[in-house]
């Protein structure tokens, strides 16, 4: 372990939530909640209003709805999410060479191997300048906030961060480590899952501080030589772990959980389909190839199985990794019903094996047309039952064709410009017309097939806007979340962008 606080752990707060709040207006302050919508989707992110009632990542939606029926429940816009997670990633990258990211809204920093704390004053207190002044470039770029925690390992790093929530910094001085960790739950060390957890408890250790008083004789009969030494070496606070700058994906996959159990083998068939082509979507989106595909199948009683076939060599084309699937498929009986399909693609490799392209010319066009035309019946089945689409999964409601009207979704009208779905049923699309640096817009409700309304390519937050955001709020005089950092003197300046008298250059007052 360092001897000074030269790891930093960055955690946006909210972070899909925070995004749809900046985009959104009339959602600023206000519960939201974003994930699947469907009866068997999960919440991805809460609001911290949302919060409040006791929601959080992981819950059913279902539940959340219960704890918070005036949220606002919206569906994922990953496309947007990564493109701001890639500029705060960005300004990361100034400030070393060594990042690693452990998702798209958080990130290990290694101070020593780059220069961002060439012209501090060094030591605990150039650290903690660079994570201020880290915390208000994001929030000058972006709108958002975030949380950052400096310390001498990972570990203690992602503890300080995770303390300094939500808009705030949490340093850890060197040789306070043991005093801090003490009375932290044993929860909080890494690798104490809950079947962990629950053995300490038996043994009467609960906090971390109970885990040094064990002694490590007691945690190796109890987690047995490799656990027990790694638990006791964490709770002294040693953690040597480097921060690691590439982390190859081992595989590229996607899936999807559905809001009835599919019995239809068609329609299964038609969905395996539809996956392996999301996948090969992502996987050419990432530059890369994989030899071996994977379908993943959980059943009505969620039992879960997956089967796998290594091809000859990578390959990205969609057809060799469709048929592939498909194979897969024949051998899983899902006449009881689905609840869950995946597919995947592992062996990641930067190349492809071209002779397979040839190998599955001659049986892709007769599968494909096989396809079109199950496709077609199961279309014409589903309208004649009044479903809204024989090829929608739970969380891709599909109500006109190309056109998908799910809550939170990007849109634009001809007469009424852009906005964004508030929601959509018996045939009527709601939508609330307001952009990123607009006022809160008007809702307006329109008939799904309304031909003057399409779907729009989401409006990125960018300085300009966050320029907006930060007037806005100074104007109101809200001021923004609260420090937690244990010297909140140290807080980046208001980047209100003047007295308050008038919005930023190029923006209309609200």
């Amino acid at each position: 372990m360092r001897s000074q606080p030269t790891i930093l752990h960055l955690d946006m707060d909210a972070f899909f939530a925070a995004v749809e709040q900046a985009s959104k207006p009339s959602l600023r302050g206000k519960p939201v909640v974003v994930g699947g919508l469907g009866p068997r989707g999960v919440v991805s992110t809460a609001s911290y209003e949302a919060r409040r009632f006791g929601v959080h990542s992981a819950m059913p939606t279902a539940q959340a709805r219960r704890l918070c029926p005036n949220a606002a429940y919206l569906g994922s816009r990953f496309g947007v999410y990564r493109a701001v997670s890639d500029m705060v990633m960005e300004l990361l990258h100034r400030l070393s060479p060594l990042v690693e990211p452990l998702s798209l809204d958080e990130a290990f920093v290694d101070l020593e191997a780059g220069e961002a704390l060439d012209g501090t004053s060094g030591g605990p207190q150039g650290a903690r300048e660079v994570g201020e002044r880290l915390r208000a470039d994001i929030r000058a770029a972006t709108g958002l906030s975030g949380s950052v925690g400096l310390a001498g390992s990972k570990m203690l790093a992602k503890i300080a961060s995770e303390q300094a929530k939500p808009d705030g910094l949490v340093l850890i001085e060197p040789g306070t480590e043991r005093e801090m960790l003490a009375p932290l739950t044993v929860r909080t060390l890494p690798g104490v899952g809950p079947a962990t957890a629950e053995t300490l408890r038996r043994a009467g250790i609960t906090s971390v501080g109970e885990v040094v008083e064990a002694g490590v004789d007691e945690l190796l009969r109890l987690l047995g030589k490799a656990h027990g030494t790694s638990v006791h070496a964490m709770a002294y606070g040693t953690d040597d772990r480097p921060v690691v700058a590439e982390r190859d994906a081992k595989s590229v996959s996607v899936e999807d959980t559905y809001d009835v159990d599919l019995t239809d083998r068609t329609r299964v068939r038609l969905e395996v389909e539809r996956l392996a082509g999301r996948c090969v979507t992502r996987l050419r989106a990432a530059g890369r190839s994989g030899r071996t595909v994977v379908i993943k199948v959980r059943s009505y009683d969620f039992s879960t199985l997956t089967r796998s076939e290594t091809l000859r060599g990578p390959t990205d084309d969609p057809g060799v990794v469709k048929e592939s699937a498909q194979r897969l498929l024949e051998g899983v009986d899902t006449t009881a019903g689905v609840r869950l399909l995946g597919v995947a693609v592992s062996g990641l490799a930067d190349f492809t094996q071209e002779d397979l392209f040839a190998q599955a010319q001659a049986a892709r066009s007769e599968a494909e047309a096989e396809a079109a035309q199950e496709a077609a019946e199961a279309t014409k089945e589903a309208a004649g039952a009044g479903e809204e689409s024989a090829l929608s999964g739970a969380h891709e409601p599909v109500v006109l064709a190309d056109r998908q009207w799910i809550p939170g979704r990007d849109v634009r009208h001809a007469e009424h410009g852009r906005g964004w779905v508030q929601g959509s049923g018996v045939g009527k699309v709601t939508v609330r017309f307001e952009e990123p640096d607009s006022p809160p817009g008007r809702v307006r409700t329109f008939s799904v097939d309304d031909p003057d309304l399409e779907p729009a390519e989401p409006r990125m937050l960018d300085a300009q806007i966050a320029a907006v955001l930060a007037w806005r709020e100074g104007a109101s005089g809200s001021g923004g979340r609260a420090d937690q950092s244990p010297a909140p003197a140290t807080r980046p300046k208001s980047r209100s962008g003047g007295t308050g008298a008038s919005p930023p250059t190029g923006t209309s007052s609200p």
